[in-house]
């Protein structure tokens, strides 16, 4: 009978320290590429200060990442700014928060054609992203730059059917993100975010146009919501916010990534 007791006992025991271990796990959604690489390190920090185990999952289009969050599939994702993440929240009606931010990425318009924009001919075509806001922070550099008129510069999901000038007659080319450096060399130039800009051997200083570091699209850590508080996830956060999480960004994006949590 004792021996009974002392197994059920250690059974017990067993089955709580794996209950605890499941919930002392998040899955944390990223884009492959460098930015997971800097997740990366971030997840090193939290097991070792907090015990924390982080499990990232990979995906390879902005769209999948946040259906998975809003399913419970995942925990927390890594890739997106607050414009695209209202975005998706607007049009899919997902309840998502953000829990803490992450670097500015910013975007540029490449081309293996011409040097500079001087050289742009007329009539151009131009490959943009064509996820909601990325599309809009495109057209709103182009607007700056003098290159097309908006009819609503502040739009932050302006398409092209909101540009009320054309002068130059430049042609649009809506693209999926991650297949924008796959169609650089068939357009005069492409608009793609440094996500996928890095992998493909593009360097923001070679950009025609690009953002400066006063760019309002920071990178987030998205959650459900309610998860904001949640004991795991501001320990993440605070593991990502870290200076050994700068110092990889520095390493991968050479000054291509501005943390967006210190002001």
């Amino acid at each position: 009978m004792q021996k009974l007791l002392i197994g059920s006992l250690t059974a017990l025991a067993l089955a709580v320290n794996v209950a605890n271990a499941e919930t002392r796990t998040i899955k944390m959604g990223t884009v492959a590429g460098p930015e997971t690489e800097v997740m990366e390190v971030a997840a090193r920090i939290a097991k070792e200060e907090y015990d924390l185990n982080v499990e990232i999952i990979e995906f390879t289009d902005y769209v999948t990442p946040n259906a998975a969050l809003a399913d419970g599939s995942l925990d927390a994702n890594a890739y997106q700014h607050e414009p695209y993440l209202q975005a998706m929240v607007n049009d899919r009606g997902y309840d998502l928060a953000i829990a803490g931010y992450t670097f500015v990425y910013p975007i540029g318009a490449y081309s293996e054609k011409y040097d500079s924009i001087e050289e742009l001919p007329d009539g151009a075509q131009i490959a943009l992203p064509n996820d909601p806001s990325n599309e809009g922070r495109a057209l709103i550099l182009m607007h700056n730059q003098g290159l097309i008129t908006l009819n609503d510069p502040s739009n932050l999901e302006a398409t092209p059917i909101d540009i009320a000038e054309n002068p130059r007659n430049f042609r649009f080319r809506e693209i999926e993100a991650a297949q924008l450096p796959r169609v650089l060399p068939d357009v005069d130039m492409a608009f793609i975010n440094n996500t996928f800009a890095q992998p493909a051997g593009l360097s923001l200083n070679d950009a025609l146009i690009k953002e400066g570091p006063e760019s309002p699209y920071v990178n987030l850590i998205a959650v459900r919501g309610g998860d904001e508080e949640r004991e795991e996830i501001r320990q993440l956060v605070d593991a990502y916010q870290r200076d050994e999480v700068i110092e990889k960004a520095e390493e991968l994006f050479k000054g291509a990534a501005v943390p967006g949590w210190i002001e």
